[in-house]
């Protein structure tokens, strides 16, 4: 076996240093790019650690230099592809200036959260980012004394160790709404997300705002509660269909629910559009593939990732951070249709 393959041997600072001809303070600081040495000592140590495939240690180094080069990412559901697309984002941002992410996911609990951001801090990560967190903006502002954190899909008031990044789910919303009214819908049924959810919440405000600014009375029949998972999505029209009211369209706060609903709908014996329409939001990369392809409202979520990461790294290095809602863009796509049904006149669930 050649000896290039084995492990390199368990070579010490003090060694290199013997072998280089300088101090081991020497060699620190050129490790650490802080030493201002003639160039034929910085040869010297090159050379040796190169000669013995000396590698530092990441524990020792960290604890000298205070930092550990890892980010904390907390996230709901880590196998939700709407959060792969952001954590994709963040893992390539921090790839760049050599940081590594670490993934947790706390699944909407907020006791979890909690235990999650404790965790991080014992592991000394660097920062923090937050999807969705739960916690309040006093706790989060009180965690951020501690390490910087960055929390996507929230509106918060900055400071120089928290910043907030919210998404225009309101506007995001009322696009949907409004393209479904304008295509001549009355009777539109939401699916919302989880009660306690920010993003739900405004998205479900914005669909009420756009009905009754048309002129439609919002009736809270038409609305059924979901989780944003496909199964939720599911269930959520399922049980919309047992009430029995009439819509001809239905909004979904989310591209998963909207799969579920999809699949109720088919069910049902239902055509999308040609009985009803259907609206998500997300965009999902999967949603351009859907059977007919989805219309829905896209937030840009690698981009949203990247950026929290770039805005983490800018606090970790003291420097101001100003972040303004992210835009959305409905697009339109195979699930919606024009029709002329008056009022009353909408499907009938059986």
């Amino acid at each position: 076996m050649n000896d290039d393959s084995l492990d390199p041997p368990n070579v010490t600072l003090t060694e290199i240093a013997r072998e280089a001809g300088v101090s081991p303070s020497t060699v620190s600081r050129i490790l650490n790019g802080s030493a201002r040495v003639a160039p034929e000592k910085q040869r010297a140590v090159e050379q040796a650690i190169a000669r013995f495939n000396y590698r530092p240690n990441g524990l020792a180094r960290s604890l000298a230099s205070g930092k550990t080069d890892t980010i904390g990412v907390l996230t709901q559901t880590i196998s939700s592809p709407f959060y792969a697309e952001w954590m994709r984002g963040i893992e390539d941002a921090l790839h760049e200036p050599g940081l590594t992410p670490m993934f947790v996911s706390s699944r909407w609990n907020v006791k979890d959260e909690i235990a999650r951001i404790e965790h991080f801090i014992e592991r000394r990560v660097d920062g923090i980012i937050v999807l969705h967190a739960q916690l309040n903006e006093q706790v989060l502002d009180e965690y951020s004394r501690r390490v910087p954190i960055v929390a996507l899909g929230r509106a918060l008031s900055s400071t120089a160790t928290l910043a907030g990044l919210p998404v225009d789910n309101l506007q995001g919303a009322r696009d949907a709404t409004q393209h479904l009214i304008d295509l001549g819908h009355r009777e539109i049924a939401f699916i919302a997300g989880p009660p306690n959810h920010s993003d739900a919440i405004e998205r479900l405000v914005g669909y009420r705002m756009t009905l009754e600014e048309a002129g439609i009375d919002f009736d809270a029949d038409r609305v059924e509660q979901a989780d944003f998972l496909e199964a939720g999505g599911l269930a959520a029209m399922e049980r919309l269909f047992a009430r029995g009211k009439s819509f001809s369209a239905v909004f979904c706060a989310n591209d998963l629910s909207a799969y579920g609903a999809r699949l109720s709908l088919f069910r049902h014996g239902l055509r999308v559009p040609e009985d009803i329409s259907l609206v998500g939001f997300d965009d999902l990369p999967s949603s351009s593939y859907m059977t007919p392809p989805l219309t829905t409202v896209r937030q840009p979520t690698y981009e949203i990732g990247r950026l929290a990461a770039e805005a983490l790294m800018q606090l970790i290095h003291k420097e101001s951070v100003i972040l303004k809602p992210f835009p959305v863009t409905f697009v339109t796509r195979e699930t919606t249709r024009q029709i002329s049904l008056p009022a009353g006149e909408g499907v009938l669930s059986a």
